[in-house]
């Protein structure tokens, strides 16, 4: 009988063999201990460290419901209460509203605020470039000011903007009167015991991540990537990952009753839905053969970066392509890891 590890590195293999694809690496893990797998290919070796890019976002919103459990953040209070320094004046206005001011905490956490992305508006096309620089969280709202909007607050419906977890960190750092990097080391990398993990760009580098492709052509964006440290600049290892997953699923880096909010997921693209910091994926059963789907709740990245949780196999996923050419990659391929391994009550 081939073993699940030799089924899983050779998925990883037939990843490596497509074009563009420089390195892959991915760790495995169950609840239980009875599937734990590390594997990589291509330039990567299992431990080696990676971007992780918006998975760090998790990060961001774990922290700010940490406050918000001491007692230091309203969710639904407006965030320029918390960010008395920041000019927020036009950032949004929609069909002739201004609601700069009144936009609140949970809207940036779960992408309802409606700003638009300050990533997706000029800074990725300057990346693509060959253009590097760093900006500050008032450098990513002159970005956007003035910007078409993607819709009203609280429209219904999620609209994935980097902006928010840029304001998310400024808050987190306006709280704590402490730098974003050292609130991540202090709440969460430390007390985990995170060995391979740091905010790229602002402490000693553990190791050097893997290179990122775009294609066939190395991205080396350095300045940007440190001034990311709120939306998309941690670097971090699979087991690392899979590590913090177990953590904010069993309730250790805060308060376990905010599942109830954070699992209050809102349409954003199909099939995708967005909680607070918490994306869910699940195709429906018409997509399936009619057979029910794995749930996938975690978050990825534009580098081909994953981090997700399927509870009906109690299973943990973490890795990445370092690949920014399609970074829907990781779905496909996450289900067909999911496919090789056993259920918890096969596993019984």
């Amino acid at each position: 009988m081939i073993s699940i590890d030799t089924k899983l590195q050779s998925i990883i293999d037939s990843e490596v063999k497509k074009e563009t694809t420089a390195s892959m690496i991915l760790g495995v893990r169950t609840g239980d201990g009875t599937v734990e797998f590390a594997g990589a290919g291509g330039n990567a070796k299992p431990d080696s460290s990676f971007y992780i890019a918006s998975i760090t976002k998790m990060f961001t919103a774990s922290v700010i419901l940490q406050l918000a459990d001491e007692g230091l953040v309203d969710l639904e209070n407006p965030i320029a209460q918390y960010l008395p320094d920041l000019n927020l004046d036009g950032i949004h206005v929609h069909n002739g509203s201004d609601h700069s001011r009144t936009l609140n905490v949970r809207q940036l956490l779960n992408h309802t605020s409606g700003l638009a992305d300050y990533y997706e508006n000029g800074l990725l096309e300057e990346i693509k470039d060959g253009r590097d620089r760093a900006f500050s969280v008032q450098d990513t709202l002159e970005m956007i000011r003035g910007k078409d909007l993607a819709a009203a607050p609280d429209s219904g419906k999620a609209h994935y903007s980097d902006t928010n977890y840029q304001l998310l960190g400024a808050i987190i750092e306006s709280v704590t009167a402490s730098p974003l990097p050292e609130v991540f080391q202090e709440r969460i990398i430390g007390r985990l015991g995170l060995a391979h993990t740091y905010v790229f760009g602002h402490s000693e580098p553990l190791e050097a991540p893997l290179p990122l492709y775009l294609k066939d052509r190395r991205m080396d964006f350095p300045r940007a990537l440190s001034s990311m440290a709120p939306d998309g600049g941690i670097v971090s290892s699979t087991g690392d990952l899979i590590r913090f997953l177990q953590a904010y699923f069993a309730g250790e880096i805060f308060a376990k009753d905010n599942f109830s909010r954070i699992r209050k997921f809102v349409p954003m693209f199909f099939p995708m839905q967005y909680g607070l910091g918490l994306w869910r994926f699940r195709i429906p059963r018409w997509m399936n053969l009619f057979r029910k789907a794995p749930e996938f709740l975690g978050h990825s990245g534009s580098t081909g970066s994953f981090a997700f949780y399927e509870p009906e196999r109690d299973l943990f996923l973490a890795g990445s392509f370092n690949q920014m050419d399609n970074p829907a990659r990781p779905y496909q391929f996450m289900m067909k890891i999911a496919a090789k391994v056993p259920t918890r009550k096969a596993r019984a």
